[in-house]
């Protein structure tokens, strides 16, 4: 898709709920973004927070939601590795899932993804980039965002965000059974269905 198609998308999903201004930012936006093969509109938390942008992801006509335990999402923002461009919208580019690394730590992929010359996805950014591809979340086929950590007195939360699938469990409640589902991971801890999304640039 172009990023004029993806700008149509956001706005059927129903970004002027959170901007009511969006259609004409878009316009403005878009004309200084670079248009290319594989590029993904990603929506910057300052102006839609990751909690919100995530009720605009569905599957199986299911809203997408943040496990409730992660009331400190807003606290997430980019690793010293990771650098977002300061707009609104910017461009993703050549976005992977990462499949190739499930059952890697997030602390043993963040080196391999930055030796590979890529930079992992924020949380903002995965979500942006499921807007635009929800197929690709699949059932033991989901992503961590090693991109976005919460620092804590000098050091880094021990979670790192992660979309999955629910499985209409626990405090998720059976009515979110099969919905986008944004949540944590330990730092340290291995997961067989979950990989790291990552980029291989950003523009802006």
């Amino acid at each position: 898709m172009t990023l004029a198609d993806q700008a149509r998308r956001l706005l059927e999903l129903g970004i002027d709920t959170f901007v009511p201004d969006g259609r004409a930012l878009l316009s403005e936006q878009l004309a200084g973004l670079p248009d290319v093969p594989g590029s993904t509109l990603a929506v910057h938390p300052s102006l839609i927070p990751a909690r919100d942008l995530a009720a605009l992801l569905e599957r199986g006509g299911k809203p997408g939601f943040v496990v409730v335990d992660m009331d400190d999402l807003e606290q997430f923002g980019p690793v010293q590795e990771v650098s977002v461009p300061d707009r609104p919208f910017y461009v993703l580019h050549d976005v992977e899932r990462g499949d190739e690394l499930r059952n890697w730590s997030p602390d043993e992929a963040l080196p391999e993804i930055l030796g590979r010359a890529r930079s992992p996805l924020t949380v903002s950014e995965g979500i942006s980039w499921l807007l635009q591809e929800p197929a690709r979340l699949e059932p033991n086929h989901c992503f961590m965002t090693i991109g976005s950590r919460r620092r804590l007195r000098g050091r880094l939360d021990a979670r790192t965000p992660a979309i999955w699938i629910s499985g209409g469990t626990g405090r998720d409640g059976r009515e979110r059974r099969g919905a986008p589902k944004v949540g944590w991971c330990w730092a340290g801890n291995r997961h067989t269905w979950l990989g790291f999304a990552s980029a291989g640039g950003r523009s802006g």
